[in-house]
C-alpha cells in the first residue's frame, strides 16, 4: 500500500488547488467561491527520483472552539457534518496530515479550532501555509503560524512556488519504506484470449482493474449506489440535487479484483446551467465516461424516463460508449407496476436495443449482484476480434437468410466482410453501391452480426461502403 497524505484546512484556503499541483493533473473543480468541494478525492504524488505517495483531498472543516461542527460558508451550508465524517475517515487511513491555511487571510479562528482537533492525532502533521507567491515574503507572512506548534513550510498552489520543497518535506514524513512494490502492474487491455463457446472469436480478457462510471441526471442516485458497491459511506448522500460536485474515484477489492467506481456529478440540460461550478461539474461528468471502462447510466425509476435521460443515452450510443441502464429506486415502485413500467422503458429505447436495462435499488441492494458480471461481460465483448473465416461465412448466412430489398429497380450486392478494429468492434462491408442499401436491411446486418459473433451488449459499428469500381463511377 502507498502510504497516505491528507489535506485538511477550513474552507478556500486552496486545498484542491494544490491537490491538483501535487498530482499534476486538473481533477478537482477549483474556484474562489468557498465551499466547492464536498466529498474527499485521492490522488497519487509520482516522482521521477523520490518515493510516490497517495493524496486525499477534502473539504473545506469548520469547527468551533468546542470543536464541534460550526455553520460554514453557503457553498457546504447544510453539509457540514458530513464533510467533517469524510474528514475523519481519511485521517484513520492516512500516514501524514497537511493543515493547510491562507497565507493572505493569517491566523483565523477556524485554523485554531482545527490545529487543537488535530493534535489528538497521532501522526505527523505539517502546516503548509497557502498563498504565499515568493521567499520575499515568507518571513512576515509566516510568522502568527509558528505559534500552532507545528512544523510549517510556504507555497503558492496557484504560482507553483515552493511545491518541490514542500514534497520533499512531505516524503520526509513517511513511515519508512517496508521495501514492497507498491503497485502491481494491470494487465494489458490489448491481451486477447480464445472464446471456446465460438470457434474464430478472440475476446479481451478482463483486467484486474476495471473502471467503472456512474452517470445520471440530479439527484438519480449515483452517490447511494457508489456506496451500496463499495458498502460504505463513502459518498455524501442528500436528497438535495446537485451535492456530488466532484468526479470521485473509489477504489474497492472484490473476489481478488479490483474496481474503480468513478462518481459524478447529475448532468442536466446545458441550457438550465447558469453556474460556472456546475458547468465545470458537467464537463468533468461527460469526459469521465471517455475514461472509464464501462459506464452505468442510472435512471430514477419513480420519474420514469426523462428527456434529459433520452440526451444522454443518445450520446453515450452515439459516442459508442460501453454502457449499461441501472434503473434506480426500484424499491418504491408497487410490485404490480414493475413490470409494466420494464416494459415501457424498453420500448422506449428501442433506438439502443443492445444496452442492458437492469432494476435496481442502492437502498435495498436489489439487482448489485448482477452489475459487475455484466460489465466485465461488456469489457469482454468490445475487445472481440473475429476471424477472416467466419467473417465470410456470417456473410453468406445473412445474405442467405434474408436478401437485401431492391431500391431504384436495382438489388445491392454484397462483396465481403472485414473487421477494421475493435474497441468497439468495427466491422466494413463492402457492397457496389451503398447508397441503395435501406436503412432497415442495415439494421438487420447488425442484429444478424450481434448474434453470430456474440457481441450481445457491447457497441458495435456497421459501415456500409461502395467498391472502388462505384468510387471510380462517380
Amino acid at each position: 500500500m502507498m502510504p497516505k497524505v491528507v489535506l485538511l484546512g477550513r474552507p478556500n484556503v486552496g486545498k484542491s488547488t494544490l491537490f491538483n499541483r501535487l498530482i499534476r493533473s486538473n481533477r478537482a473543480i477549483t474556484h474562489d467561491r468557498p465551499g466547492v468541494t464536498r466529498d474527499r478525492m485521492e490522488g497519487v504524488v509520482r516522482s521521477r527520483y523520490g518515493r510516490d505517495f497517495a493524496i486525499v483531498d477534502t473539504g473545506g472543516i469548520t469547527l468551533d472552539h468546542h470543536q464541534t461542527v460550526a455553520e460554514g460558508p453557503a457553498g457546504i451550508r447544510g453539509f457540514e457534518a458530513d464533510i467533517l465524517r469524510q474528514a475523519e475517515a481519511a485521517l484513520k487511513e492516512a500516514d501524514v496530515i497537511c493543515m493547510v491555511v491562507d497565507g493572505r487571510d493569517g491566523l483565523m479562528p477556524f485554523d485554531e479550532h482545527l490545529a487543537a482537533y488535530l493534535r489528538r492525532c497521532d501522526k505527523p502533521i505539517l502546516l503548509v501555509v497557502n498563498k504565499v507567491d515568493g521567499a520575499e515574503k515568507e518571513e512576515l507572512m509566516l510568522a502568527e503560524f509558528h505559534g500552532l506548534g507545528f512544523p510549517v513550510i510556504a507555497c503558492s498552489a496557484e504560482h507553483g512556488h515552493n511545491l518541490r520543497a514542500l514534497e520533499e518535506e512531505i516524503r520526509d514524513l513517511l513511515p519508512e519504506d517496508d521495501g514492497f512494490d507498491e503497485e502491481t502492474p494491470e494487465e494489458s487491455s490489448e491481451d486477447l484470449e480464445d472464446d471456446r463457446d465460438k470457434p474464430g472469436i478472440r475476446r479481451r480478457r478482463v483486467t484486474d482493474h476495471l473502471r467503472l462510471c456512474m452517470l445520471g441526471r440530479p439527484n438519480a442516485g449515483k452517490s447511494s449506489m457508489t456506496n451500496a458497491f463499495i458498502g460504505e459511506d463513502r459518498m455524501i448522500v442528500s436528497d438535495q440535487a446537485g451535492t456530488t460536485r466532484d468526479s470521485v474515484d473509489v477504489t474497492v477489492e472484490k473476489h481478488g479484483k479490483t474496481y474503480t467506481f468513478v462518481d459524478t456529478a447529475g448532468v442536466r440540460r446545458r441550457s438550465r446551467i447558469t453556474d460556472t461550478v456546475e458547468r465545470f461539474s458537467v464537463n468533468s461528468s461527460l469526459k469521465s465516461t471517455t475514461k472509464a471502462d464501462v459506464t452505468f447510466l442510472v435512471l430514477d425509476a419513480t420519474e420514469g424516463l426523462t428527456s434529459q435521460d433520452k440526451r444522454l443515452i443518445e450520446l453515450l450510443d452515439e459516442r459508442k460508449t460501453p454502457f449499461l441502464i441501472i434503473v434506480n429506486k426500484m424499491d418504491l415502485i408497487p410490485t404490480k407496476a414493475r413490470t409494466e413500467l420494464m416494459k415501457n422503458l424498453q420500448e422506449e429505447l428501442s433506438f439502443c436495443y443492445h444496452v442492458p436495462l437492469v432494476p435496481a435499488s442502492a437502498r435495498t441492494g436489489e439487482g448489485l449482484n448482477k452489475l459487475i458480471p455484466l460489465a466485465e461481460r461488456i469489457y469482454a465483448e468490445c475487445g472481440t476480434r473475429v476471424s477472416t473465416g467466419l467473417l465470410n461465412r456470417a456473410m453468406e448466412e445473412t445474405l442467405t437468410r434474408h436478401q437485401a430489398p431492391v431500391v431504384r429497380r436495382v438489388r445491392p450486392k454484397f462483396f465481403y466482410l472485414t473487421q477494421a478494429e475493435s474497441e468497439p468492434p468495427t466491422f466494413v462491408c463492402f457492397v457496389n453501391d451503398a447508397d441503395r442499401v435501406a436503412e432497415s436491411y442495415a439494421r438487420y446486418l447488425e442484429r444478424s452480426l450481434r448474434r453470430i459473433f456474440g457481441i450481445r451488449h457491447a457497441p458495435m459499428r456497421l459501415h456500409l461502403r461502395s467498391s472502388h469500381a462505384k468510387r471510380e463511377k462517380k
